[in-house]
């Protein structure tokens, strides 16, 4: 389904990929500051391994699905295309929960439970500074296809 070509993006915070990296960051520097108990290697590396690798699978799968139907995957574009096929039939927001198990596998490779805590805030600045503000924007292009779409997939 093709959007109305207008330029009225979603005006995000900033690109969700700046906001899980600072939020990284921020759980190191609170580990380099706080250091807390580590985790044994025997449970970070497989924990980290599959998070990590889920999470790359799972944001792969997203940016296939919107280069299929030809809409811009970087959030300051406008949306061309409703997409619901691929990983979309089970979530709205499958690239932002893939960036989330790529943070939690890093988190647990590098063995640091303070990344864990800023990844809290983290999730909520996606939540409602990008995922609120991208939502309102396949409500205006895309009416009661994507109101359909939104009351079928969390």
């Amino acid at each position: 389904m093709s959007g109305s070509g207008e330029r009225d993006i979603a005006g995000v915070l900033a690109p969700p990929p700046v906001i899980y990296a600072g939020a990284l960051l921020a759980g190191f520097g609170l580990e380099a500051l706080l250091p807390s108990p580590r985790l044994s290697g025997e449970v970070a590396w497989p924990v980290g391994v599959a998070l990590a690798g889920a999470g790359a699978l799972l944001r792969g799968s997203f940016v296939s699905a919107f280069r299929r139907a030809r809409t811009p995957v970087d959030v300051r574009s406008p949306t061309t295309s409703l997409v619901i096929t691929g990983p979309y039939r089970i979530s709205r927001n499958p690239g932002y929960l893939g960036l989330a198990l790529v943070y939690g596998g890093i988190a647990a490779l590098a063995r640091a439970p303070w990344a864990y805590v800023t990844l809290v805030p983290a999730l909520a600045v996606v939540d409602r500074m990008v995922i609120a503000r991208e939502e309102r924007d396949p409500q205006h292009r895309f009416g009661e296809a994507y109101l359909r779409y939104k009351a079928r997939t969390r």
